[in-house]
């Protein structure tokens, strides 16, 4: 409980957490920026993986 109290276990976390967090929103963006309509990695989504190139 004593750790918990501490300003260094409150550091330790946000930064922890921060990383995380810039991890997971970059890979939104990049999915969202390849899945963009019109690029050439996006596919019609009912489009069969065998019809694709």
């Amino acid at each position: 409980m004593q750790y918990i109290s501490e300003s260094r276990f409150w550091f330790e976390s946000f930064q922890n957490w921060q990383s995380e967090f810039m991890a997971v929103a970059s890979l939104v963006l990049l999915s969202v920026w390849l899945r963009e309509k019109g690029s050439p990695e996006s596919k019609p989504v009912d489009m069969p993986h065998d019809e694709t190139p």
